[in-house]
């Protein structure tokens, strides 16, 4: 099982095109081009590990459209999950998403007063998942 968090950003600045010194306002405003971190799901699921049981995380700060991009993600990587989360309630609801199922996870405001995290309903959820997972293969 492969249980990749979600990246930290998309973009970065090479080492080799940050200023060496402060950069100062009186040269005026700022403009930033940022590269494209590379894409490593692809090579995983498909040079890596072929055979792996492989979740990834899916944050969009609009629920419309967070359902649609974890499908793209599962279409695009071949991968088995995508939980998916919004930003607002990233850490009372998430969504499970697979080829054939949406699967709702929610963390009770009781729960969470008494100390229980969203991440380990998750980690149960994807526990029995990666063991049918094992079993049919």
């Amino acid at each position: 099982m492969f249980y990749l968090a979600a990246a930290v950003s998309d973009f970065y600045i090479p080492a080799s095109e940050m200023p060496e010194h402060k950069i100062q306002s009186s040269s005026g405003p700022l403009q930033i081009t940022m590269k494209m971190v590379p894409k490593m799901l692809s090579p995983l699921v498909r040079d890596w590990a072929p055979q792996a049981f492989i979740i990834s995380f899916k944050l969009e700060t609009d629920p419309t459209i967070v359902i649609d991009r974890a499908r793209q993600a599962l279409g695009t990587y071949r991968h088995q999950v995508v939980v998916a989360n919004i930003l607002d309630t990233l850490r009372t609801h998430v969504i499970l998403i697979t080829q054939n199922s949406k699967t709702d996870l929610y963390l009770s405001e009781e729960e969470a007063s008494c100390g229980k995290e969203i991440e380990e309903k998750i980690v149960n959820d994807l526990n029995a998942r990666h063991t049918a997972f094992i079993n049919q293969n």
